[in-house]
């Protein structure tokens, strides 16, 4: 089985930073892609982005794109999620995923994570 446990958000001012972290259990090899989701309140969930287990690549969704940055630490079987500069608009409860394949639709996400709550007040 896959766990995933995402963690490390909180309540933060807009143009400084935040990192959540989602930690991974189960290891598989079928499960190279590691995702980021959000949803905002009274919205639809958005992705953010993914980074591949297997080989260096990163993807990002355009509203995040040059401000969020996605890592890994493959000792720690840990990804992360480097938010910064915040705006009050990132406000959300982000979501960690995996799946085998490489994709930016949650509908081909097969194992989620619970999600963190991070808050970005003016």
């Amino acid at each position: 089985q896959v766990q995933l446990v995402a963690s490390r958000g909180g309540l933060v001012q807009a143009r400084r930073h935040v990192r959540a972290s989602c930690a991974r259990a189960g290891l598989t090899v079928a499960t190279y892609n590691l995702g980021w989701f959000r949803q905002a309140p009274g919205k639809e969930r958005e992705f953010v982005g993914y980074i591949r287990w297997d080989i260096e690549r990163t993807y990002y969704a355009d509203s995040v794109e040059g401000r969020f940055t996605i890592s890994r630490d493959n000792s720690k079987n840990t990804w992360y999620l480097q938010m910064n500069p915040l705006k009050p608009e990132d406000t959300a409860v982000y979501s960690c995923a995996a799946c085998g394949g490489v994709t930016t639709n949650a509908d081909g996400y097969r194992y989620w994570g619970q999600g963190t709550q991070v808050t970005v007040s003016s």
